[in-house]
């Protein structure tokens, strides 16, 4: 038998420019399912994948708290990523998190479907199962063994496809598709809205628009 895991640590990665209930609702989603200890939330500095962040590292930290904090988990949003120089890789987070949490504690890494069809371009991406769990929201009508996943992901997922129960017992290695979660909101799209004036309460948390708007951020 492996190692058991005393606690569980969700870890929800993400530019958060701007949180959206789809990033809630994901995390909402493997809060029900794995029950973890804590969700840790960490914006991203500047994501090797992506052309600069329209706002501010300061701002996307406190949406986060904002969305976060309605969740029926103790939330803590991590500033790591925002503190570091130079490019913002995944892997070098989850080694840090692992060498300050110990090797006893449940890591499970949450991705949304289009982080997991772009996942084999991620820098040692094999290696993020030595370190945490993969759990991973598809798209509606997507399976794992679809061409929505590189046939290299989609045979190490299900090489390693686990049961939320030992994901939450077990320190790091496996990994789960929740097919149930249908969400597709885009950054990009409510990007453009907030920008055209356009009514996004549908797609925002609350918190998070009186934020936008207290701080006339994404004006065009």
């Amino acid at each position: 038998m492996g190692v058991s895991a005393d606690r569980c640590i969700a870890v929800l990665g993400g530019s958060f420019d701007p949180v959206h209930n789809g990033h809630v609702a994901l995390a909402g989603y493997f809060a029900k399912l794995l029950l973890p200890d804590e969700l840790r939330v960490i914006p991203a500095g500047q994501p090797w994948q992506k052309q600069g962040l329209q706002t501010a590292p300061e701002h996307r930290a406190e949406m986060a708290r904002r969305a976060f904090g309605q969740l029926a988990v103790p939330v803590v949003v991590d500033d790591r990523e925002i503190r570091r120089t130079g490019a913002t890789y995944t892997i070098d987070t989850l080694r840090e998190l692992r060498q300050e949490l110990g090797p006893d504690v449940s890591i499970a890494f949450l991705i949304g479907a289009d982080q997991l069809q772009q996942l084999q371009t991620w820098k040692d991406w094999q290696a993020l199962f030595e370190h945490a769990h993969l759990c991973a929201a598809s798209r509606p009508g997507f399976r794992v063994d679809d061409a929505g996943m590189a046939p290299e992901v989609a045979r190490e997922f299900a090489r390693r496809a686990a049961t939320p129960e030992q994901i939450r017992g077990t320190p790091k290695g496996l990994a789960y598709v929740a097919s149930q979660l249908a969400i597709d909101i885009s950054a990009t799209q409510i990007r453009a809205a907030l920008g055209n004036g356009a009514d996004v309460a549908s797609l925002i948390p609350a918190g998070v628009l009186d934020y936008i708007k207290q701080h006339h951020l994404y004006r065009n």
